[in-house]
């Protein structure tokens, strides 16, 4: 057995590990990284770039069709084929060499298995050959395992091997119909996507499409998926399901109906990674979300520190933000505060500060690649009435800037602002349309910023350009 000693070790390489065992070397510490699967976890193979991969071909040919001049180069549909060997490009064919390489150039050693806390501040590493490694640290451990797709107990689900995103976002062949359990992110790309490629698509949505979001976002994307010809069947809720033996799957809802498709996919939520960790030698429960502190120490139920602060978990696994580039803001934010006290320097742990992430609360960034594209920051107007604020909501249809008019024909939008009327910020945007994407980090900025909204006025945004729909949304709320 081999044992090796690290400042910092790092259980998961997904973006958020990465980003963790960085911030420590650049901060002088050395750090080590454990990975099962492949270096660059879930966004790189299964997620971020591949689905977004499978979604853009569908966008473009969509957002031609609407222009005329292009409208009439459209030839065709979709090069089915074509798409997935794009999408194959952008997961690098499930092949980590590159990430594996970078850990490598940066000086983080990459040590490959499942890796277990056996003790305080010692992790044991179990390779497929079954040798074990046992990795020591000096300062902390840092869990960024991330998440899985969550299976629900509906009867003969397992047994009926449902597709979850990873199935669906890999798949190398189309469907003739897919059904969908859910109507939450996942299930509104991979309806998206998997209409665009030709598939007759049924999604189940018993809480509605995009239930979290501002309820225009819902109807739009709703309306948009029915106008693909998907079934979108609200309220509808699974019961039990079958796969027969010719491979067709029968959802039986609860009202009796029958739904049949040729796969299922499985999209209602995620599980945290940490079954087998060894949570339960450091008396947590495996399988378990990990609740951490505002510098993203793990604590126990009373809120303590675990064993006096040297374990950290971050990403999906403390379940404050289940998305990327909310993580990789954690692991910033993990790997300064472990080097500063490894080094006994001040720790900036209030609002905003440099070792903690503020932003999970406040400023959240998220962009949903469905048609139309949904771009949002902060708080839904319901929320930041749930948390006690008094809002001023302003809504602006964006198909009436001018900029709009040049997206092509049919173009459907639409914006809002929600203000806290006490402080005079915004503390919520949300946009609906054609790459809203692309102005949503001026809304981030305005939010985490706290930018007063008489000062937005003096920012001009150009013309013609769907960002004059900042303009359109101050005139509205007026000074």
């Amino acid at each position: 057995m081999d044992t090796n000693s690290y400042d910092v070790v790092v259980i998961g390489a997904g973006p958020v590990g990465e980003n963790v065992a960085d911030r420590v070397v650049q901060g002088g510490l050395t750090a080590a990284v454990v990975e099962r699967e492949l270096v660059g976890g879930e966004c790189s193979y299964w997620a971020c770039m591949p689905t977004k991969a499978l979604l853009r071909s569908g966008a473009v040919l969509r957002a031609a069709r609407q222009v005329p001049g292009a409208r009439e180069a459209v030839t065709g549909d979709l090069d089915v084929a074509a798409v997935f060997r794009r999408r194959d490009a952008f997961a690098s064919d499930w092949k980590d060499d590159g990430q594996a390489s970078w850990l490598e150039q940066v000086g983080v050693p990459l040590y490959r298995g499942q890796g277990r806390i056996s003790a305080a501040r010692v992790v044991e590493v179990t390779a497929a050959d079954g040798a074990v490694t046992t990795l020591t640290a000096r300062h902390a451990v840092v869990v960024a395992t991330g998440s899985a797709a969550l299976v629900p107990d509906i009867a003969g689900l397992r047994e009926a091997t449902p597709w979850t995103s990873r199935e669906a976002v890999s798949t190398s062949t189309v469907p003739g119909r897919l059904a969908i359990i859910g109507g939450g992110v996942v299930a509104s790309e991979m309806a998206t996507a998997f209409a665009g490629l030709g598939a007759s698509v049924t999604v189940l949505a018993r809480d509605g499409v995009l239930p979290f979001a501002e309820p225009f976002v819902g109807e739009l994307v709703t309306e948009s998926l029915q106008d693909a010809g998907v079934s979108v069947r609200l309220g509808a809720e699974a019961e039990a399901v079958e796969r027969d033996g010719g491979g067709t799957v029968r959802v039986t809802l609860t009202d009796g109906e029958q739904v049949e498709a040729d796969e299922l996919l499985v999209a209602i939520g995620r599980t945290p990674n940490t079954q087998d960790l060894g949570l339960d030698r450091i008396g947590l429960k495996p399988g378990s979300w990990l609740t951490v502190d505002d510098t993203l120490r793990v604590v126990d139920e009373n809120g303590t520190a675990i064993d006096g602060g040297w374990l950290y978990a971050a990403g999906d696994v403390n379940r404050r933000v289940l998305l990327t580039h909310q993580g990789k803001y954690q692991a910033r934010a993990v790997g300064d505060v472990i080097v500063a006290r490894a080094k006994g320097q001040d720790v900036e742990d209030g609002p905003w500060g440099r070792h903690v992430a503020t932003a999970d609360e406040r400023a959240v960034p998220q962009v949903i690649f469905t048609e139309p594209e949904i771009a949002s920051v902060g708080l839904t107007a319901a929320a930041a009435e749930a948390a006690g604020l008094r809002i001023r909501v302003v809504d602006y249809d964006l198909a009436a800037t001018a900029g709009s008019s040049l997206h092509g024909e049919g173009y459907r939008g639409s914006a809002r602002m929600v203000v806290d009327e006490d402080r005079k910020v915004i503390v919520g945007f949300t946009l609906a349309g054609p790459d809203v994407a692309e102005l949503l980090h001026a809304a981030t900025i305005a939010v985490a910023g706290e930018v007063p909204v008489d000062r937005l006025w003096h920012a001009v945004p150009a013309f013609p350009t769907v960002s004059e729909v900042w303009l359109r949304l101050l005139e509205a709320y007026g000074r």
